[in-house]
């Protein structure tokens, strides 16, 4: 794997800052919570993954290039 830039890391960071809430599009991970699930980011790490709560009690990481969520406002 590829790990994005520093610009893009930062990029991400400003995107998605700690309290984002945000709703899973797609994630190919067997232990991934079903599509729609909605969670909050706690943070950016430094490969520009999101770390995630999500509201189901996961805490399943969305990686950077690899899933996709949509940000979302409650």
């Amino acid at each position: 794997m590829r790990f994005p830039s520093k610009e893009i890391v930062e990029r991400v960071r400003k995107q998605y800052p700690a309290g984002t809430r945000v709703e899973l599009v797609q994630m190919d991970d067997v232990q991934a919570p079903p599509v729609g699930t909605v969670g909050t980011v706690t943070a950016v790490d430094d490969t520009g993954s999101l770390l995630m709560h999500w509201d189901n009690g996961s805490h399943l990481n969305v990686l950077y290039g690899t899933d996709v969520v949509r940000e979302i406002y409650d």
